[in-house]
């Protein structure tokens, strides 16, 4: 029986992975970092040895943006060495590596969606960091995936639209930036995506030039302002009250780490190539919060 390794597997991406991957029946060995700490190459290879996978699904990441740019040896440490090292047992095995990076490898200049093929340009560390992480597993790795992505929520986890729901219960007024523009995308998704390429893989009916960096993210783009709104339209009578919702610029909201304007991805080589593509982010959000208020 054909094996999957998973690291990162308490995060909200490997989260959904687990979860999906049962009704799959793929045979998934689920590691997080108090089992495999994957900046540790001598543990990795030890590990992938003894598991043998046939396809390595990496999840693990240094994700804390503003935090790495004071403390940025640990971001390449992980972002970069890890994927490395992931890559490089990978490649010795014979195994596909899926691999996932962000849309802040760009700097935001563009007006329109970013392609794979535009020169990236990194505004922070962190941007730096999954960069030179690309840039190891492309070196090191025939066979691999790297899927960028942005603005990952779900319904496990620390993201935008569990703190704006939290932020809801605690304030009368929230200030969302109103001028950084991306693609928010559900955790869900992109983990069915990520387990429907390697379900291809596993089964040898992988197409052509299948290999390489794809954009994966929802579709559509929206502000961080008009994102912050959908939340609170889609959660309506959930919610105990509907909070005054105020628009600022990025200047009136400083962070360590400078952010792109916009950072939203056109995903249609995704489509092209494997004929997948996620959901409208207004779509996946609000299947997102059903489950969570279910969940609740």
């Amino acid at each position: 029986m054909t094996r999957v390794l998973l690291t990162g597997a308490n995060g909200q991406l490997g989260y959904e992975v687990i979860r999906q991957a049962r009704a799959l029946a793929l045979d998934v060995v689920a590691l997080d970092r108090s089992t495999l700490d994957i900046t540790d190459r001598k543990a990795v290879a030890e590990i992938v040895q003894n598991l043998a996978p046939d396809l390595i699904i990496n999840a693990a990441a240094y994700t804390a943006v503003d935090r790495a740019e004071t403390d940025r040896q640990a971001a390449f440490a992980v972002n970069r060495d890890g994927a490395r090292n992931l890559a490089e047992v990978a490649e010795r095995r014979g195994a596909v590596l899926i691999h996932f990076s962000t849309d802040y490898v760009f700097d935001g200049a563009k007006p329109q969606p970013y392609v794979e093929e535009d020169t990236v340009g990194p505004l922070g560390v962190y941007g730096e960091s999954k960069e030179a992480g690309e840039a190891a597993v492309r070196t090191v790795s025939e066979r691999h995936l790297i899927l960028r992505t942005s603005w990952v929520y779900g319904v496990h986890g620390a993201n935008f639209v569990r703190t704006m729901l939290r932020l809801a219960r605690e304030k009368d007024e929230i200030r969302v930036v109103t001028d950084q523009t991306g693609c928010p995308t559900y955790a869900a998704d992109l983990a069915e995506i990520a387990l429907q390429l390697s379900v291809r893989v596993l089964k040898g009916n992988f197409p052509k030039g299948g290999y390489g960096t794809f954009h994966c993210a929802g579709q559509g783009q929206v502000s961080w302002h008009g994102f912050a709104s959908k939340i609170f339209e889609l959660a309506g009578e959930r919610l105990c009250k509907q909070p005054e919702l105020i628009g600022i610029p990025a200047s009136e909201f400083p962070t360590l780490s400078n952010r792109p304007a916009n950072s939203a991805l056109d995903c249609s080589k995704l489509s092209r190539v494997h004929g997948f593509s996620a959901r409208d982010w207004p779509v996946a959000l609000s299947d997102m919060l059903d489950r969570l208020y279910l969940n609740a």
